[in-house]
Parts: structure tokens; sequence; C-alpha cells
């Protein structure tokens, strides 16, 4: 009798792999799937051109502009503090280090509505801020520096997150090495840090864009909601859908659903090619 010393694993017992398998496919299609089918169908149902109407209300562009805008500058800033910031946590050793990285990471268990209404108390005409602000004809809240402003708190995590740990885990070998063959600091990050990191970089990237061009709670306290002026993408979709424009918030709503779409192949396609070419 030969006895195999190979581990048995729960996951090869057919009785309770293709029950989860199944049960997790279903639950997917039903909580996901049928969900955005029902936005697209619903955008559609009045036909190709009613949608591209709904689409091309100035409005709803205006909408799409300011988010694109947001993005636009949200994601620059974010790559720049998440570079900075991971370097200085993973390369340096000083006090206070591992409170800087639960600082970072704040954004992820605070309640968007929660940060809105902080800068609301910061920057408000009743807020700490608001008088100076206000005495000098600069004006905050309400219009898109909020916007900005907040977008930027909430997505603060992303990209640095992604680096720090990337970099922690690399070491900093290679960068020693470099620095030993003659090359300066803008070298040893070009030739070598940016191309080691370039995927995590990227990773980071596509997730703090998909979060900042999606973003509702935060911005919709900030914002004021002011039709034609400081509705973002997500808060357009709101106001279509409280005017019973139903066509027209499921319209909107396909753009979104294209971001999130387009922000899973692009995430997919980084964790799988990505950790292969290193």
């Amino acid at each position: 009798m030969i006895i195999s010393d190979r581990p048995h694993r729960v996951g090869s017992r057919p009785w309770i792999k293709w029950p989860l398998i199944v049960t997790g496919g279903v639950l997917a299609l039903l909580i996901i799937g049928l969900p955005i089918v029902l936005i697209f169908t619903s955008a559609f149902s009045m036909g190709v051109d009613a949608y591209l109407e709904k689409i091309m209300e100035p409005d709803t562009l205006k909408s799409v502009w300011l988010t694109l805008l947001t993005a636009m500058i949200v994601l620059p800033v974010n790559i720049v503090f998440g570079l900075c910031a991971a370097w200085v946590i993973t390369r340096f050793e000083f006090p206070g280090r591992q409170a800087l990285i639960s600082v970072i990471e704040l954004p992820f268990s605070i309640s968007p509505i929660v940060v809105g209404v902080a800068y609301l108390f910061l920057y408000g005409m009743q807020g700490f801020w608001g008088p100076f602000l206000n005495a000098h004809g600069l004006q905050v809240m309400f219009a898109t520096p909020a916007i900005i402003l907040v977008s930027l708190f909430v997505t603060t995590p992303f990209v640095a997150h992604e680096l720090i740990q990337h970099m922690q885990t690399q070491g900093s070998d290679d960068e020693e090495a470099a620095m030993s063959l003659g090359a300066n600091g803008l070298q040893m990050f070009l030739r070598v840090t940016l191309p080691n990191i370039r995927w995590s970089l990227l990773y980071g990237v596509i997730l703090c864009n998909a979060r900042a061009m999606g973003e509702f709670g935060a911005v919709s306290v900030v914002s004021g909601s002011i039709r034609g002026q400081t509705n973002t993408l997500p808060l357009q979709v709101e106001l279509l859908f409280n005017d019973y424009n139903v066509v027209g918030a499921f319209a909107a709503s396909t753009l979104l659903a294209s971001i999130a779409l387009i922000t899973l192949v692009a995430k997919w396609l980084v964790e799988r090619y990505g950790h292969n070419l290193g």
C-alpha cells in the first residue's frame, strides 16, 4: 500500500470546490454583473441618439470636464508626494516613522463625509480660515478649489501605500550598488529606483485616478452641488436622478461605469504582467 506524503488540500475536494465556485459566480453576477448590465441597458433604452443627446447636455459635459480637471491635478500631486514619502520612509530611520505611515494611511479609515465637514469648518465662511479668505476675496468652499482639496485628501494614501510596500520589500541594495559605482542621486533615481518601482507606481496611479474621479461623499459636502458649476460626474448623476431624468442619469452613470471597468482591466494587466516583468 502506497501512502502519499502529499498534503491533502481542502480545495481538491470536488464536493467543496464546485459548490463554492458556483456560489461565488452567482453572487458576483447578481451583486456586480447585473447592476452594470442594468446601467447600460437603461442608458440605451431610448436609442443611441437619445443616449448621445443626454451625454452632450451642457451640465453633464461641465461635470465631465470638472471631474477630469480634478483628476489631472490630483494625480501629479499624489505621484510626487507618494515618491517622496516612500523614499523617506523606506530609506531613512527616524523617530515617528511608523506614526508617519499611519498618518498617510489615515484617509483609508475616515469617512469622506467627515472629511468634507472638516474642510467646511476650516475654509467655510464661519470656519477657521474663512474670514481671512473672504477678506482677501478668495473662495475655497463651494468652488473648484474645495473639490480638489478634498479629492487630494481621500486619494493621498494610494500611490504612497503601494510604493512603501514595494520599496520595503525590495530593499536598497541596487541603489547602494549604483552609488558605489559613482552614480549621483538623480541618476540613481532615474536609472535604478524608478525602473524598479514603475509597476507599483502605475498600480497606485490607477487606483488613485479611480478614486479621484468617483469620489462622492466629501465632494458633495464642499462643492455646494451648484448646477453646471461645481457638480462632478458622480454629483451630476444624483442631480439627474433627483430631477427624474432617468435616462440622463443612467447615461452619465455609464461614463463612471466605464471608468470602473477600464480601471479593473488596467489593474488586472498590471498585476499579471507587471509582476512577471519585475
